[in-house]
């Protein structure tokens, strides 16, 4: 199938909320990786979404040009032509942007979608991240309210994030304090300065002591009941049916969580969690492997002229796009978004 148009996405958005379920977000640096993202999502009959953040964006454009917007609208192309050939509709996201590259990298990506929209045709990208953490939670939704407004006219979803994911991604990092955990009002003040909808779809990566990074199950003091507190805060401030999910929520930081702490987050209107630190193990381990393995013939050793089969770079990297495709497999399980794409 081809990547998700904007309705097809709004569907998967509101049927994963509606289902209980979320789609993993996969951050991809590579056609490799975007390889093995869509592998792992036909593998486990899910639909998904492949992601850009910053550094991998600007990464994707080569270490000479070193160009975020370049990068990811390269990766994004191809993306567009490779998804064709998988039996399950996929988004493309842009992750974590923090004010500072708004004009360098967001700005830019919206107007290409804009002047594909503009031209009859669909967004090069379904939905991206406007990080505005670092700062007060005023400005942060003064600008969310100005990029949803370009957002939604390109037919593109806005992602914004309210309280602080801790640890460290990308070379951003914040301290693991008490603004882990987004405060009752703030929800209150995100559903009343952007509506819920009328003004154009989002999704809220609200925090409940998320943290990027490597951590052993238990380390990361989760608290996802903080979601569902702020779901009710707002249901009772603008009078809306009891038990409903005004906020389409996104689980940030969630290596090391267990399934249990997942399978809660989701009942609460989770409907996206950003999966990375354990994909880029799963995409390295078998090259390390590799390469332990097959040390004499990888490397050309005193004098000699090593085993073209095995320094081939397609050996190594075949098995690392199944190695990921594999944990990317297990993350629609996890989610529950496996046996769930759409016919």
């Amino acid at each position: 199938m081809p990547i998700a148009t904007p309705e097809v996405y709004a569907d998967m958005i509101s049927r994963a909320k509606e289902g209980g379920f979320a789609y993993p977000a996969i951050n991809c640096t590579s056609s490799e990786t975007v390889n093995a993202a869509l592998r792992g999502f036909a593998d486990a009959g899910s639909d998904g979404i492949i992601q850009f953040s910053t550094g991998g964006a600007e990464f994707i454009s080569g270490t000479r040009v070193k160009d975020m917007v370049v990068g990811a609208s390269a990766l994004a192309e191809y993306a567009h032509v490779v998804a064709k050939q998988y039996p399950v509709q996929v988004a493309l996201h842009t992750d974590h942007c923090q004010k500072e590259k708004l004009d360098s990298y967001v700005r830019p990506l919206i107007a290409l979608s804009q002047e594909r929209v503009d031209r009859g045709e669909n967004p090069l990208f379904q939905s991206h991240m406007w990080d505005g953490s670092a700062i007060d939670l005023d400005e942060n939704l003064s600008i969310a309210e100005e990029l949803i407004a370009k957002t939604s006219a390109a037919k593109i979803v806005l992602e914004l994030e309210i309280g602080v994911v801790g640890g460290e991604e990308d070379g951003v990092s914040h301290d693991i304090n008490d603004k882990l955990y987004t405060a009752p009002g703030d929800f209150i003040q995100t559903a009343k300065t952007l509506g819920l909808g009328e003004k154009g779809v989002y999704l809220l990566a609200a925090t409940f002591g998320n943290v990027h990074g490597v951590y052993k199950p238990g380390n990361v003091k989760l608290r996802p009941e903080v979601l569902k507190e702020g779901q009710e805060v707002v249901v009772a401030e603008l009078g809306l049916e009891a038990g409903s999910k005004p906020f389409n929520l996104v689980f940030h930081g969630g290596s090391g969580s267990s399934q249990e702490e997942i399978r809660e987050a989701l009942s609460y209107g989770v409907v996206k969690m950003n999966v990375d630190t354990d994909t880029q193990y799963a995409f390295t381990r078998p090259i390390a492997g590799h390469m332990l393995s097959n040390y004499d013939g990888v490397l050309k050793i005193d004098g000699e002229v090593g085993n073209k089969k095995v320094y081939d770079p397609r050996t190594y990297m075949k098995a690392a796009e199944i190695g990921m495709a594999e944990r990317v497999q297990t993350a629609c399980e996890d989610l529950l978004s496996a046996g769930r794409a759409q016919s």
